[in-house]
C-alpha cells in the first residue's frame, strides 16, 4: 500500500468521524441533526434529505419540507420515533421542528458521545496502521525490503496514525467546545 493510498484511507476515517460529529446536537439548530433519520417511504427505508427539504429559518428551528406531500406523516412519524427527542409540528405542507435549548445534563451527555465517536474513529485509524505494518512486515519477511527500510515505512505509518489522531482529537475539541457553549 502506497503512503498516498494510506493518507487517503486515514483522511476517509477522520473524515467520517468529523460527519458524525456534526449529528451531534449543540444549542443550534442545524439540518446535519436529521442526516441520521431514514424514513420507511413505500417499504424501502429512504434517507430524509431525499425525501425533503431541509433547512433552519432561524436558529432554533428546524424547517422540513417534503417533495411528496403524502410522505408529511411517514416523516412526522420516524422523527417522533428517533432518538432524536424532538416533537415535530406538521402544518400540512411542512415539517417545524423547535430546537429547544440544551440542559446542562444533556450536554454533558451529548460531550460523552462525541467522545465516544472520537474514539471509534481512531480505532478505524489504528486498523489501518494495523494492516499497514502487516503488510510492511510481511514485505519484510519475503525477502522485499530490508530491516532498515521496513523499520523507516513503519516508522512513517505511525508518525501518519499520530497526525490523523491528532486531528481527531482537535474535531473532539471543537465539538465539545461548541457543544457546551451556551
Amino acid at each position: 500500500m502506497s503512503n498516498t493510498e494510506l493518507e487517503s484511507n486515514m483522511r476517509k476515517s477522520v473524515d467520517s468521524a468529523q460527519r458524525t460529529f456534526n449529528t451531534i446536537r449543540t444549542g443550534r439548530a442545524n439540518p446535519s441533526l436529521l442526516d441520521r433519520l431514514s424514513v420507511e417511504y413505500y417499504g424501502t427505508e429512504t434517507p430524509l434529505k431525499s425525501l425533503a427539504t431541509i433547512s433552519t429559518p432561524d436558529s432554533q428551528t428546524i424547517a422540513i419540507q417534503p417533495f411528496d406531500t403524502g410522505s408529511l406523516a411517514l416523516i412526522e412519524k420516524a422523527i417522533s420515533t428517533s432518538d432524536l427527542g424532538f416533537t415535530p409540528n406538521n402544518d400540512g405542507k411542512i415539517i417545524r421542528i423547535n430546537v429547544p435549548p440544551l440542559t446542562e445534563e444533556r450536554r454533558k451527555e451529548f460531550c460523552k458521545l462525541a467522545s465516544k465517536y472520537a474514539e471509534e474513529g481512531k480505532v478505524a485509524l489504528r486498523n489501518i496502521r494495523r494492516d499497514a505494518i502487516d503488510r510492511i512486515k510481511k514485505s519484510e519477511k519475503d525477502g522485499e525490503l530490508s530491516e532498515d527500510q521496513s523499520r523507516d515505512q513503519q516508522e512513517n505509518v505511525q508518525k501518519l496514525t499520530n497526525k490523523f489522531i491528532t486531528e481527531i482529537d482537535k474535531h473532539l475539541a471543537d465539538k465539545e467546545s461548541d457543544i457546551l457553549k451556551v
